[in-house]
């Protein structure tokens, strides 16, 4: 059974970005959450953003500069709470 994986970066972005893109080998539901910093795009980050949107990751952030789907802080404390896993990075 396919396992519910949440995935917070907030400082070493690139590292975790390549490792979100690793945890979606297993066939697992990875969903990334970038907290408060604005991203900063670059090739490598791009591709790596581009690969999980490929595999269907979905992207969160608190942070309304990032282009991605917004939640509050608040909102993403209670959806964490819906994961069998939760990596902070």
């Amino acid at each position: 059974m396919a396992k519910k994986i949440a995935i917070l970066v907030r400082d070493r972005i690139q590292e975790t970005l390549r490792m979100a893109v690793g945890a979606t080998l297993a066939n697992d539901n990875v969903d990334v959450f970038i907290m408060d910093e604005k991203l900063e795009t670059d090739y490598d980050l791009s591709v790596n953003l581009e690969m999980l949107s490929d595999l269907k990751a979905r992207i969160f952030t608190n942070n309304p500069d990032n282009p991605f789907d917004q939640k509050t802080t608040g909102e993403i404390a209670r959806m964490l709470t819906e994961y069998d896993i939760v990596i902070p990075y």
